[in-house]
């Protein structure tokens, strides 16, 4: 009798352990760019198509959401995008939600944050990242933990950026010999912008040994190569977060 009610015992304290883990929601650190102006002047920052797609897609999940910045506070968004061109309906609802924008206007530094804490990183682009993740150590070390520790690294669009300086334990670039996107030369060209950008974003991924491959201009497109996701443009965003979501279960 006593061994039955040891047993039963047993088996309630378990199938409680195994119900509370099952219920511990992923968390994702999401991080943003501080950079908000160019030397001539025009403002830039997030794209804000590639922040609240993923940042509402996973909310739907049961996904909980870090924001960080490498000077953490404000960050800046691109004006371009939330002019009537560029709007989309995760940005549109941004727009009229106040608790997000109070999230994206209070971030979390980056030197602040521990990978410890959360089970994916993700980085949506803009013009921004490209000029203050590069040669961000404390992004690189970010990504760099994350990568070692098994957790999936995720980047959109010009975000792929912070990928530049990031390597592995061996001292070998990250994305040498791994499949990758990012906005193309071609989109670049097309939308005028090469100009804003310090770098050809595929010049540098081919350059430090990226298999780099791209989808038809502006249209979704995204890869992963082992934990690394990385999506072609704003409209890759999306596909970029299901790839996060998918590989969080």
């Amino acid at each position: 009798m006593k061994i039955a009610c040891v047993i039963a015992l047993f088996a309630l304290i378990t199938h409680n352990v195994f119900s509370q883990s099952a219920t511990v929601p992923k968390k994702v650190l999401i991080v943003v760019t501080s950079f908000s102006e160019l030397k001539g002047g025009e403002k830039t920052g997030i794209w804000l198509e590639e922040f609240t797609t993923p940042y509402y897609l996973f909310a739907e999940k049961g996904i909980q959401v870090t924001i960080a910045s490498p000077k953490g506070g404000k960050a800046p968004i691109d004006p371009k995008s939330t002019s009537d061109n560029f709007l989309t309906p995760s940005s549109k609802k941004f727009l009229g939600d106040a608790a997000a924008q109070d999230r994206l206007n209070n971030t979390a530094a980056l030197n602040t944050v521990n990978v410890k804490d959360y089970d994916a990183i993700f980085y949506p682009g803009g013009h921004g990242p490209m000029w203050d993740l590069p040669d961000n150590s404390y992004s690189i070390s970010l990504i760099e933990a994350f990568y070692k520790s098994g957790k999936p690294v995720a980047l959109v669009c010009h975000a792929p950026a912070a990928l530049k300086n990031v390597k592995t334990k061996n001292g070998t670039y990250l994305v040498k010999g791994k499949t990758v996107a990012g906005f193309t030369n071609s989109e670049e060209q097309a939308g005028g912008t090469v100009a804003l950008v310090p770098f050809s974003l595929e010049d540098m991924l081919k350059e430090r040994g990226a298999k780099y491959e791209k989808g038809a201009d502006w249209g979704p497109f995204a890869v992963q190569d082992g934990l690394l996701i990385t999506g072609q443009n704003p409209a890759s965003a999306e596909l970029v977060a299901g790839k996060v979501i998918s590989a969080l279960k």
